[in-house]
Parts: C-alpha cells; sequence; structure tokens
C-alpha cells in the first residue's frame, strides 16, 4: 500500500505544463476542481439558508430577496476562487496574459453571454421586471417565473415554458402589466346601427361591466363614444380588474357575450359592413324582356 501511494503520489506530482515561473501538475488540477466543486455547492446551500432565515423575516418582495441572495453568491464564488488559486500555489500574476486573451474572447466569442449576464445584473438592481409580473416583449406574452444570470423564464397561459435572454429587457420595449400595482384597465370596441338610443347603449354596457364579478367599481368602467363610423356609431367599454390581468382574453371574451345577450334583448343592432350602390344615367339604356327575347337566335 506504501508503494502504491508513493507511485500515486509521484504520477499526481508530474508536471503538465508551466504557467509563468509555476509548474501546473496533475494534483494541482484536481485540487482546484474538486475545491471549485465544493465552493459551488457550499454556497448553493448557504444561499437556501438565508433564503429560508433572513428571505423569511424580512418584508422585501421576493425579487428583491433573489436579486440580493444571487449578488452574494456570485461575490462568495469569486472570493472563494481567488483563494482556491493561491491555495493551489498559482501565482495571479502570472495570469495576466491569460486574463486579456479571456478578456478577447469576451469582446468577441463570448460577446452575447456578457451582454446577457450584465444585463441580467441591471434587472437585479433596478428591477425593471420582477418575479410574478406579467409582461409582454415582442410576441411572447406571460408569467415572470425566475430571473437568471442569463435568461429569464416566462410561462404563458397555454404553459408554455419561454426562455428569454436578459438582453432583450434591457435593448427592447417590455410591457409590464403589474409593475406598480395589480389594477389594469381593458378597453373593448362595441358597434352599434345608427338609430340607436345612443345613451341607453352606453348605459348597458356600463350595466354588463358592472354586472361581471371581476370588473372593479372602483375605478368605475366607463364608456366613450369614439367616432361616427362607416357602417355605426363606435362606443369603447373601458372596465379595470386586478384579477384577471394574466388572463385578459378571458375578461374580454365573457364581456362580449354579455354584449351580444343584452343587445338582443333590448333589440339594439349590431351593424355590419354596408355600401350604398347609385346608378346614374347615361346614353346607355338597357334592353326590355320583349327585345331580347326577339333577338335571341334559333336553335336548331
Amino acid at each position: 500500500m506504501d508503494q502504491f501511494l508513493r507511485q500515486l503520489k509521484d504520477f499526481l506530482e508530474v508536471p503538465i505544463f508551466k504557467l509563468g515561473e509555476t509548474h501546473i501538475t496533475l494534483w494541482t488540477v484536481l485540487y482546484f476542481l474538486i475545491l471549485f466543486v465544493l465552493l459551488v455547492w457550499l454556497t448553493g446551500i448557504f444561499q437556501r439558508w438565508l433564503l429560508r432565515t433572513w428571505g423569511a423575516k424580512t418584508k422585501a418582495e421576493e425579487g428583491t430577496r433573489l436579486a440580493v441572495l444571487s449578488i452574494i453568491r456570485y461575490s462568495l464564488i469569486t472570493l472563494g476562487l481567488l483563494m482556491i488559486l493561491q491555495t493551489a500555489g498559482i501565482d495571479l500574476t502570472t495570469l495576466n496574459v491569460l486574463a486579456g486573451a479571456v478578456g478577447i474572447g469576451v469582446g468577441f466569442g463570448l460577446q452575447n453571454i456578457a451582454n446577457n449576464f450584465i444585463s441580467g445584473l441591471i434587472i437585479l438592481f433596478e428591477r425593471p421586471i420582477k418575479i410574478g409580473d406579467r409582461i409582454e416583449v415582442g410576441e411572447v406574452e406571460g408569467d415572470v417565473v425566475r430571473i437568471g444570470a442569463r435568461s429569464t423564464t416566462v410561462v404563458t397561459n397555454d404553459n408554455i415554458t419561454i426562455i428569454i435572454p436578459n438582453s432583450r429587457f434591457v435593448s427592447e420595449d417590455v410591457i409590464n402589466w403589474s409593475h406598480n400595482d395589480d389594477k389594469v384597465r381593458f378597453k373593448i370596441p362595441v358597434s352599434v346601427a345608427y338609430g340607436t338610443d345612443a345613451r341607453l347603449a352606453e348605459r348597458l354596457l356600463i350595466e354588463v361591466a358592472k354586472n361581471n364579478p371581476d370588473v372593479l367599481d372602483d375605478p368605475p368602467p366607463s364608456v366613450r363614444l369614439m367616432e361616427f363610423g362607416d357602417n355605426g356609431l363606435q362606443f369603447e367599454l373601458r372596465a379595470w380588474t386586478n384579477t384577471m390581468t394574466h388572463r385578459k382574453g378571458l375578461l374580454i371574451s365573457a364581456l362580449n357575450f354579455a354584449i351580444y345577450d343584452t343587445f338582443n334583448k333590448h333589440r339594439i343592432e349590431i351593424p355590419y359592413p354596408q355600401r350604398d350602390l347609385h346608378l346614374r344615367s347615361g346614353p346607355f339604356s338597357a334592353p326590355s324582356i320583349s327585345e331580347s327575347s326577339s333577338t335571341k337566335p334559333e336553335t336548331k
């Protein structure tokens, strides 16, 4: 056993390459990898412990707690990595060339990764979005369930998980439906035929909105006569809600069904596109039926 251990020690201490004045051996590589994995594992346990203890007592929002804990973990990993390199016998001054190469790689091949990582830090500090927000970026609409260092996870109403790079939240326009508070106003366009009692239509639309349990009484629903359209009067029902922010399609559909039934009950016509055809007299005259029958060719 002693002979085996000595042979193993000699094998691990064989230099692999030279970094400055330091000879990097297989034992140095194993030592670094083992301690680095242990560092990542322990910082993860420490982060979860802080979340259970400090996070449970603080009144800060969940997104703020996760942002602070993520920054703490990244800082501990950075400090631990420097300590591991020192204890492994690697002189950090010899890494200047390597740091320069990494900088060039970040500037070219890793540009997108670095951009997304920095954008993630901006999101954690400025908090334009947070976990639980209803957002819309591009054609993606859903709830934020996770904000990572490189990407943000959004779940749509179809239960589809979409991974969005953090850089999109910094460089593109983002609609956050619940940034300030959870109250959102939806606008439902409604058209009625000319000749309809406009005040009756207004009263019925407000009644439909008030009868819906998801529409708020404060602020109250309102109706606006927007324009005199080509085919009818163009109204707009404006209703506030704080329970259907994440399911606006369901609320709009329920209101449209109720509007249709109410209008049918009160015999209010919903117009369809109409066009008037004007016939003008001119030099051309259409032949009468007798003339067209007399000129019809005979068939054998």
